[in-house]
């Protein structure tokens, strides 16, 4: 293999890993800043039916 397609297979392998990196990073930010796609049900508001708070304990 002579030098000069040593150095063109170099170029091309930073190349390619410069292009995975962009792709991460562009997927990573596509799923980031798109619409959810949860498919909760839509329930509403609920109240709370909890215990009220005892007012002699100090916290």
């Amino acid at each position: 293999m002579s030098t000069i397609t040593k150095i063109r297979q170099a170029i091309q392998a930073i190349g390619d890993f410069f292009q995975q990196i962009i792709q991460f990073i562009s997927i990573a930010a596509t799923r980031a800043f798109s619409p959810s796609d949860d498919n909760y049900p839509a329930t509403g508001l609920q109240p709370y039916d909890g215990d009220p708070a005892v007012k002699s304990k100090d916290y």
